[in-house]
């Protein structure tokens, strides 16, 4: 017979891939390769995912039941073997906290206990990484997803609890191989998700996976935080160890970029992770009651800055996530204060005085080169002269939407209109940083009745009904330092134009930001 490709799903959350050049004789046979190959101790036997049957298991009695060239085996550990089970009930689910095993040293190791030290030491990482099982419910919902990307090439709709039990497995698993994974290394898992579940590929991420490379990261981080707490010898060794020497670690942790006073502070005395971050949970369920405590959700943010800076810093979780674990962050008055923390400026009150200040020099600016810009320059100019009333509001909304055009960024990737009717992915689809305009959906000619004025960071709405734009310019602005986001590529000019210039952070100007500066100040 020829060789066989088989895939050998060991547990629930371990699976290897294995290439044997001839089918063995017989299934006793086979069963002793993967003893051998994969160091299986333990009595079981085997099943495989019958094609004819839609991949329903049958037990492997015959060995010319294998489906040529490729099959996928299941391994039955033995129900009478207590303690293979006890390894494997405990392995899946996660209650697991050391690699150490439970028995005596005289007492055979279990093959889940086998795998994790095994895996725990190699040197290589896994490739492609093993993906482990999901809930059931999960499961059925991503084999029907599947089935409909191979149909219409559209990805799911993840609910928030489908997306936990993904990442939470997904944690587990990565745990099990490697505590401390480099960039490469969850990349790979990443890539290794959506190749076995593509109807999970993001739609707006160039490679498709760059989302959830960012969550199994700040999972991940979540999950050594809880072994730590649970009391994970080896977790805690390596935390002290990495925050000592620095292995493995941002080099750039406690370097601030953009004058910043406080990038990430020191805990406040008597304080640790595991309080703060019990503290951070009573924040959250205060924030999420009907009846909010005002004063003690800024009580309880101010304590725990420094907690959600170092996760900030140090994961640089996607920002759905930062809300997930800091709602209260993303409200206008805490983002002021947020910024204040790191820089010691006033965010609003800072912003307007320079708006005010420079918004005159600019439009004259405009006017003088509009024929030297693209349309857009002097269609905005153009409805400047056609207001009639609040000509100072409208100055100033023309000076800060003329600013990426004057500078040749990308005015489009930080300005939106878009009408309120239209659904919510088509308004932000392709906004990594910028300000949505929600404009009536009415018969009426232009100009249309603005609805709201929204911010959106990695095409989430993250605060909405902004009073007017340079309100919601200087709160975009001020979310960019709460969440320690590089500028845009396409915004560069324009951010640092609002830091080094606007709110006087810094000094080191690039040429064409200097050449604004002269020309503002002559």
């Amino acid at each position: 017979m020829a060789g066989i490709l088989l895939l050998v799903k060991i547990s629930t959350r371990m699976s290897r891939k294995m290439a044997l050049p001839v089918v063995p004789e017989s299934v006793e046979e086979l069963q002793e390769i993967l003893q051998e190959k994969l160091q299986l101790q333990g009595s079981f036997t085997l099943q495989y995912e019958d094609r004819d049957f839609d991949n329903a298991l049958c037990n492997l009695i015959d060995i010319h039941d294998l489906p040529p060239e490729r099959a996928v085996l299941h391994i039955l550990w033995d129900e009478t073997a207590p303690l293979v089970r006890q390894d494997l009930d405990s392995l899946e689910s996660g209650s697991s906290l050391d690699t150490a095993s439970v028995h005596s040293v005289n007492s055979p190791q279990s093959p889940s206990t086998f795998i994790r030290h095994h895996l725990r030491s190699v040197a290589e990482w896994p490739s492609p990484f093993p993906i482990p099982s999901f809930s059931y419910d999960v499961e059925l919902q991503l084999r029907k997803g599947n089935e409909e990307y191979e149909r219409t090439k559209k990805s799911i709709t993840l609910t928030r609890d489908m997306k936990i039990n993904i990442l939470d497995r997904i944690a587990q698993a990565v745990f099990e191989v490697k505590a401390y994974p480099d960039q490469d290394e969850i990349e790979s898992v990443a890539s290794a998700l959506i190749e076995s579940h593509p109807c999970l590929r993001e739609p707006s991420s160039e490679k498709g996976y760059d989302g959830w490379k960012m969550s199994i990261k700040y999972k991940l981080g979540n999950y050594r935080a809880k072994l730590r707490q649970a009391g994970c010898t080896e977790v805690s060794i390596n935390h002290k160890k990495r925050s000592c020497k620095g292995d493995g670690a941002s080099p750039s942790l406690k370097r601030a970029r953009r004058g910043e006073i406080n990038h990430v502070p020191d805990h406040p005395d008597h304080h640790n992770d595991d309080s703060l971050e019990d503290e951070r949970q009573a924040l959250a369920e205060n924030f999420n009651r009907k009846n909010k405590n005002v004063a003690l959700i800024r009580q309880k943010m101010e304590l725990t800055f420094s907690l959600r800076r170092k996760e900030i810093i140090e994961l640089e979780p996607m920002v759905s996530e930062v809300m997930e674990r800091w709602p209260a962050l993303f409200c206008e008055a805490v983002i002021q204060e947020e910024f204040y923390r790191i820089t010691n400026r006033n965010l609003i009150e800072n912003f307007r005085t320079a708006l005010q200040q420079h918004t005159g020099r600019l439009l004259k600016l405009y006017r003088a080169r509009r024929t030297a810009f693209s349309d857009e320059m002097d269609q905005l100019l153009n409805s400047l002269d056609q207001e009639t009333s609040d000509i100072t509001a409208h100055r100033q909304t023309a000076a800060l939407k003329g600013l990426p055009l004057f500078l040749r960024d990308s005015q489009e990737k930080l300005f939106r209109n878009c009408l309120v009717t239209q659904p919510e992915e088509e308004q932000t689809k392709g906004l990594t940083v910028g300000i949505l305009t929600l404009l009536e959906d009415d018969d009426r000619p232009a100009p249309q009745s603005v609805v709201s004025v929204a911010l959106v960071v990695e095409e989430e709405i993250v605060l909405q009904d902004i009073s007017d734009l340079p309100a919601a310019f200087a709160l975009l602005f001020g979310l960019i330092y709460a969440l320690n986001l590089k500028y845009p590529k396409d915004l560069r000019y324009t951010f640092e134009t609002v830091q080094k210039v606007f709110m006087e952070l810094g000094t080191d100007l690039s040429a064409r930001v200097r050449s604004l500066k002269n020309k503002l100040l002559q």
